[in-house]
């Protein structure tokens, strides 16, 4: 098989490259950097893609960032999401290409929405304000897909995962995501003796989860069967818990022993979005590691970073 893979210094695309290295070795796989291909320059992408055969695509890449670089740069997050996203997936139409697996977000649901979160419910009520510009196109993305599939009888199918954490992930205090901040905070805490840890909001909002290596491993299987999956499909660890509990969880896993207050004048984002994910577990899906060491791999990857 020869795969066309975007967002390769990723989180995703790195934990993808790396189970196929494993696991598929025959396979090539063709994972430009942004340097190699600005995902922005439609007639770039198009050119790239007319020029290699591929039999698939995985689309991963995008602009990301957590609550505080979402909110502070909607404009950015919708324009730049929205040409990756439109460039990628029509330039592998038009390019003759029959599969391909577009990454979708949670961030799509609507705010606040009755749990668990089915697929049927996006676009059934308003988006979360704090990341909107971001989800607009994510959802943009993965109504062109379906589109496509009903138009030309394409196997383009969207995956939505929950939050996701683990090795490959950013580090940065202003922008990375909760599980990656959660960390970083922690690790420095126990570092310089810190006898409390800060938490954005109330800490009662509540999310859920996944491993990235568990995802990787999903998405790889599936490439053999797109054609079988729904347009749109969960992916998740069938529970959730409160921003207090992850930093509790990582403090037992990290050997932190302090205290923790909260900061309510920093943005705690949507209540829940707990996803269903009875669909995905047809189709063989089954998330297999647990928090504590899911926390213990992504902890060791930041000690590595710094």
């Amino acid at each position: 098989m020869r795969l066309f893979l975007t967002g390769r210094t990723g989180m995703v695309g790195k934990a993808i490259l790396t189970y196929l290295e494993k696991h598929h070795p025959d396979w090539k796989i063709l994972a430009p950097t942004r340097l190699d291909l600005d995902l922005k320059n439609g007639e770039k992408v198009e050119e790239y893609l007319n020029d290699n055969k591929i039999d698939c695509v995985i689309h991963t890449a995008a602009k990301v960032g957590g609550i505080k670089a979402n909110s502070e740069n909607q404009d950015e997050f919708l324009s730049d999401n929205i040409l990756i996203n439109t460039h990628v997936i029509s330039s592998a139409h038009k390019a003759g290409i029959k599969n391909l697996v577009y990454l979708g977000s949670s961030c799509m649901y609507p705010r606040d929405y009755k749990s668990p979160l089915k697929e049927c419910d996006i676009l059934a009520a308003p988006l979360e304000p704090t990341n909107e510009g971001y989800a607009i196109a994510k959802i943009a993305g993965q109504r062109l897909c379906q589109y496509l599939r009903q138009k030309y009888g394409v196997s383009y199918k969207t995956l939505i995962p929950c939050n996701l954490y683990g090795p490959g992930d950013h580090y940065d205090p202003e922008h990375s995501h909760l599980m990656a901040a959660i960390i970083r905070k922690i690790h420095t805490a126990v570092e310089t003796n810190q006898q409390s840890v800060e938490i954005w909001g109330n800490g009662e909002v509540r999310r859920e989860f996944v491993f990235v290596n568990d995802l990787a491993g999903f998405i790889c299987s599936i490439l053999p069967s797109l054609s079988k999956l729904p347009d749109c499909m969960n992916i998740g660890m069938g529970r959730d818990y409160s921003v207090n509990e992850y930093y509790q969880f990582a403090a037992q896993a990290m050997g932190y022993h302090g205290t923790f207050y909260h900061n309510i004048e920093q943005p705690s984002g949507m209540s829940h979005k707990l996803m269903d994910i009875e669909t995905a577990r047809q189709f063989g899906w089954s998330p297999t590691t647990s928090l504590e060491k899911g926390i213990r791999a992504t902890h060791a990857d930041f000690i590595d970073k710094i």
